[in-house]
């Protein structure tokens, strides 16, 4: 079990996430690990701009999960009064299936709870990851069966394989 020292990302820091979300989620090296998205989506799955984005603002931030060699996981977070959006979750693929992500999204949860006095958690899943959302729903979130389009045809979210991905919003109270 890795014990991560947590941080929030500095723009420094963007190259180094954008392949830590790339290589969980999309290609060859993605398959290490059990996020992958490599059978329904090619391309990519973030890019520099939308990193630095995510960190921008007094009201957002990338924290980061690090170990001697560098960020091994993170996460988006933003403030929307009232409540906290959780995304752009990456675990270093040779890190998962060890308790690193169970505890990514605990801080995750801790500081939108205790340092923006969020309510709860919101956080969205493409539907066809069962096993993604089972994850979640064993962490404390709920579905809502309120669900958003994927957006087909904007290359800088990935090149489908399949033509019914959507999106299913998962809730948790914050206590």
């Amino acid at each position: 079990m890795v014990n991560p020292r947590f941080r929030a990302a500095t723009p420094a820091d963007v190259p180094a996430l954008v392949t830590l979300v790339e290589s969980s989620y999309r290609g060859d090296s993605s398959r290490a690990g059990w996020t992958t998205e490599a059978d329904i989506l090619d391309g990519r799955r973030t890019d520099a701009d939308m990193v630095a984005d995510a960190m921008s603002g007094d009201r957002r931030t990338v924290l980061v999960a690090e170990d001697d060699d560098g960020p091994i996981a993170c996460c988006q977070l933003e403030n929307r009064d009232g409540h906290a959006y959780f995304g752009m979750f990456a675990v270093d693929p040779v890190h998962q299936r060890g308790g690193l992500g169970s505890m990514v999204l605990a801080e995750a949860e801790r500081l939108a709870h205790e340092e923006w006095g969020a309510k709860e958690m919101h956080l969205t899943v493409i539907t066809v990851r069962e096993d993604m959302i089972a994850w979640y729903v064993r962490r404390g979130y709920v579905r809502t069966g309120e669900t958003s389009p994927f957006p087909y045809g904007d290359e800088r979210f990935g090149l489908p394989k399949r033509d019914d991905l959507e999106f299913e919003l998962l809730v948790k109270t914050l206590i």
